[in-house]
């Protein structure tokens, strides 16, 4: 088992020990099992999926929208800091599509690349939180 710490700017909102966790990278996904070589790296935005057993079929990872953050891996223990991560639980579908239809109109709207650049980064993230409560909704059906 490794120990999983994911931390954000409100606080800690994840830390236990699990099986496997799946980290957005600038290289493309990786996987954290126990043993893992130390490492210091850049998480991206994307999801975080934890799989807490080793019996767990995909079907059963828990999943997070994170913003981008700072990865660490040493002795078993990963270390995830981000400004914010959301579990698919703590996502409102319904709403998070309808903020996501507000930042389209903001993108289209905006009058400075920094407008752009903010509703673009926006529309990212809600693009995100809605693919994980999507995650969640397919998995309960099962």
């Amino acid at each position: 088992m490794i120990r999983f710490k994911l931390i954000t700017l409100s606080g800690i909102k994840f830390d236990e020990d699990v099986y496997e966790v799946l980290l957005p990278t600038l290289d493309g996904e990786i996987g954290v099992l126990t043993g893992h070589m130390p490492l210091i790296s850049v998480a991206i935005l994307g999801i975080i999926s934890i799989r807490r057993d080793s019996k767990d079929p995909d079907s059963r990872l828990e999943h997070f929208a994170c913003q981008g953050g700072v990865i660490e891996i040493k002795d078993d223990i990963l270390q995830v800091i981000v400004g914010e991560a959301d579990n698919a639980d703590e996502i409102n579908e319904k709403e998070a599509k309808a903020a996501y239809e507000r930042a389209q109109k903001l993108k289209a709207n905006s009058k400075s690349d920094i407008e752009l650049e903010e509703a673009t980064s926006l529309i990212d993230l809600l693009a995100l939180k809605i693919k994980v409560a999507e995650l969640r909704r397919s998995q309960n059906r099962r």
